[in-house]
């Protein structure tokens, strides 16, 4: 069943068409990357599913209601954890919560959700004195105090070292765990491909390209193969059989008595399709 289902969405400003035409589904109890550079639509697309944002055209359910014309059963229902945020600085991480669960007639208890979110041993400590990270937890606490079945994630990770972005995404797997539904927008590629079930491209407006991560890597079958020869020259082949053309460098290296250094095959990511899709021609896009 379908937690949003978007048909020939469309939103202008000022004449310049920032959304044409883009159809989507994301589906109950999955994680939906949305992804493309600035300027894509990716942020007009979010705002309109969320009911910040009025459309030109098209028809948008988001769990079966109209954003544009939302209820307070609709907003209890949505979680949202903006890029940046500003709190207020002298309330303790507790009194945070306690406040935004007030505004839901149904809230899930406050502590549960500081320890979903890990700041059980903060819940005492003002926002004012938390680490960068700790902000962030914060930020998903709230997301999650009204007990909502969808949550839109825009660019959760942005400026997280490597160590809090890894706790971050096991903060997301937790919230799929628990049932909900995420629409996630993200510039890291890797980020993308390790916890979006379904992913959909946005180049100028339009979706160029949905599917799985697995589906977008599998539909580029290159595969390089790069060593170091005996003559000490950097090689690199690029194979669409791979395990056969690794299978006759390794055996003419065996027969000769000698090394493949440095031997390394790489397999596409996420990111070098999703490059090679937004360098498409505009007239690629748009067709």
């Amino acid at each position: 069943m379908n937690a949003i289902a978007v048909s020939d969405l469309r939103k202008a400003y000022g004449g310049v068409e920032a959304v044409r035409g883009i159809s989507i589904a994301v589906e109950e109890g999955e994680v939906f990357g949305l992804l493309g550079p600035n300027g894509a639509g990716k942020t007009t697309t979010v705002e309109i599913l969320e009911g910040y944002r009025s459309r030109d055209g098209g028809t948008v359910s988001v769990l079966g209601h109209d954003p544009q014309k939302p209820g307070r059963e609709f907003r209890e229902r949505i979680g949202v954890v903006l890029q940046q945020s500003d709190l207020w600085p002298n309330l303790t991480v507790r009194e945070v919560h306690l406040a935004f669960a007030g505004y839901y007639a149904k809230p899930r208890d406050a502590d549960e959700v500081i320890a979903i979110v890990g700041l059980g041993e903060k819940s005492g400590a003002r926002v004012k004195t938390l680490s960068g990270g700790q902000k962030r937890r914060l930020d998903f606490g709230i997301s999650l105090i009204g007990n909502p079945d969808l949550v839109f994630l825009d660019e959760p990770t942005t400026g997280f070292d490597p160590a809090a972005r890894r706790t971050a995404w096991e903060m997301i797997r937790a919230l799929r765990d628990l049932g909900k539904t995420i629409v996630l927008t993200t510039h890291y590629l890797d980020e993308a491909q390790n916890l979006a079930d379904r992913v959909a491209v946005i180049q100028r407006g339009v979706i160029i390209r949905t599917g799985t991560p697995a589906e977008l890597i599998g539909g580029t079958q290159s595969t390089e193969i790069r060593y170091r020869s005996a003559a000490g020259e950097d090689v690199v082949v690029e194979t669409e059989t791979p395990t056969r053309v690794l299978a006759e460098l390794t055996a003419r290296a065996v027969a000769a008595g000698e090394e493949l250094e440095g031997l390394e095959v790489r397999r596409p990511t996420l990111e070098d399709v999703y490059l090679d899709l937004v360098d498409e021609p505009a007239a690629e896009v748009a067709s």
